[in-house]
Parts: structure tokens; C-alpha cells; sequence
């Protein structure tokens, strides 16, 4: 095995093991928070490679969202056909960190983490649904904000990891709110004022960490405008989203398993 396959491999069980490890923060809604992520050689060839501006292109120009939104996020899918367009040292480091990133395995495990929390958004059905992971390379610049939203419906899990150079521009983080109206909730889709919404807590943008979330109907959260100073901030997001069935579960729920290993039977059963 080459030297960057070991070093990628060893990536993938230290993220793994510091994931199944973290405690769950469950108010106000399931969310986890991780410190090292990554081992911190993974994490400094990441930054080496991380893609050049020239590589990113404004989310308004992708056809993911209206033309002329957000004109402060640039954007690099993570997907094999944008990785082949960089340089080759950069295109050897994505590739191989995509080998597990965007593997099943990796994907099934986070769903692991939140079974509890998929559950109570999908009951028994969670097992008739499919599931799929995306992950986006981003720089957001100078004035990037968002206001406080929900995610799309079809967003099963969120995953931020921050990948700054040093932990100067902590506040930089993606935050957690409230809506000053208790019973308010959201299916899903607007931004809504910051002003309508109480900051619970800003997940810090420190480097090589990590920020993970359910979407629900009340999994607020959202970006205070970036400012004056002129910056940047890189983050990788990664997102587990679902596909809802409506047919009856091929395979009922076992008492004590884990939503982990039931995905994994009922896909696996699924491809025989």
C-alpha cells in the first residue's frame, strides 16, 4: 500500500473512532462537536492541498441555488470529475481521501451516531428510505452570512468539518438558535431574521474540527455576517440526505440493534 493510502487510511479510523466517541449533545436538537478530527499530519497535508480560488466557483453560478444568492460562497464539488480537474498533487490527496469519505462506511456510521435522532424523525419508516452522501469544498469571504434556517427536506444529516489554519477567527462558526416563539417551526427552506431568534451557541471554527447536526423541524442554526476584516472561511461540508419510501420495510426493526447495522442489512440486501 502506498504512503498516502496508509496515511489516508489511518485518517478515516481516527475520524471514525472520534465520532463514535463524542458525546451527543442533545439540546436543541442532537448535535455533536469534535476537536482533532483528523490526525494532525492528514490535517496539515489538507491545508497543502487544499484547492486554488481559480478551482472554486460561486455558488450563484451552479445552478444549486438562484442566480446572484450568495455571491460571498464559492463552491468545489468533492466529486471525482472536479477532483480530476486539479493539479496532480492535489488531485492525489482528494482522491484518496474520497475513497472513504464518501464510502458507505463512513456515511453508515454517522447515521450510526444519530440513530437515536433519525428515529424520531422517521420512527420504523427510517428503515424504507435510501440514503446518499455529497460533500461540497467551500470558501466563504468577507460578508458571507446566513440567517437562521432548517435545511431542505430531503437533509438527513449535516457535517461541518472548519479547516482554517489557526483558531484566530473562532467566531467565525456556524450557530445554533431558538426561535424567540417557542411553537415556531420550519419544514424547511426559508432564512429567517436573525432577530426573530435567540443564539444558543456558535460552534467554534477552530481548525480540524467538526460540527455535526440532524435536521428536523426545529435543527435551527445559521452564519453571523463575516464583517469588514477581510477573510476567509474553509469549510468541507459534508451531507447525508434521504430519499423517503413509502413501502412497507422489507426488514422490521430488531429489538436492540442499532440503526447502523439495520441500514447496513437492508442496503446490502437490497444490491443481492
Amino acid at each position: 500500500m502506498q504512503e498516502s493510502a496508509i496515511i489516508s487510511s489511518i485518517a478515516e479510523e481516527h475520524a471514525l473512532y472520534q465520532i463514535n466517541n463524542a458525546p451527543m449533545r442533545e439540546h436543541p436538537y442532537a448535535h455533536i462537536y469534535v476537536d482533532n478530527i483528523f490526525p494532525e499530519d492528514f490535517y496539515s497535508h489538507l491545508r497543502e492541498n487544499w484547492p486554488a480560488d481559480s478551482s472554486l466557483v460561486c455558488l450563484g453560478d451552479t445552478g444549486r441555488v438562484p442566480k446572484g444568492a450568495y455571491p460571498e460562497r464559492f463552491i468545489m464539488p468533492f466529486s471525482q470529475s472536479e477532483v480530476a480537474k486539479l493539479d496532480e498533487k492535489r488531485r492525489a490527496f482528494w482522491l484518496e481521501f474520497g475513497n472513504w469519505l464518501l464510502g458507505f462506511r463512513f456515511m453508515n456510521s454517522v447515521i450510526g451516531k444519530f440513530e437515536s435522532a433519525v428515529e424520531e424523525r422517521f420512527g420504523p419508516a427510517m428503515l424504507k428510505n435510501d440514503y446518499s452522501a455529497e460533500s461540497l469544498i467551500v470558501r466563504d469571504m468577507t460578508n458571507y452570512s446566513i440567517g437562521p434556517h432548517t435545511d431542505a427536506p430531503h437533509r438527513l444529516l449535516s457535517v461541518l468539518f472548519y479547516c482554517p489554519d489557526d483558531d484566530s477567527r473562532a467566531h467565525l462558526g456556524t450557530s445554533i438558535y431558538v426561535p424567540n416563539d417557542p411553537d415556531f417551526r420550519c419544514a424547511g427552506g426559508p432564512h429567517y431574521p436573525h432577530h426573530k431568534f435567540t443564539k444558543v451557541r456558535t460552534m467554534e471554527y477552530r481548525r480540524n474540527s467538526m460540527f455535526a447536526f440532524i435536521k428536523n423541524d426545529y435543527s435551527f442554526h445559521g452564519v453571523d455576517p463575516i464583517g469588514s476584516q477581510a477573510v476567509g472561511r474553509d469549510v468541507l461540508l459534508y451531507d447525508i440526505r434521504v430519499q423517503q419510501a413509502t413501502a412497507t420495510p422489507a426488514v422490521p426493526p430488531s429489538a436492540g440493534a442499532g440503526i447502523g447495522l439495520r441500514i447496513l442489512k437492508q442496503l446490502f440486501g437490497r444490491r443481492q
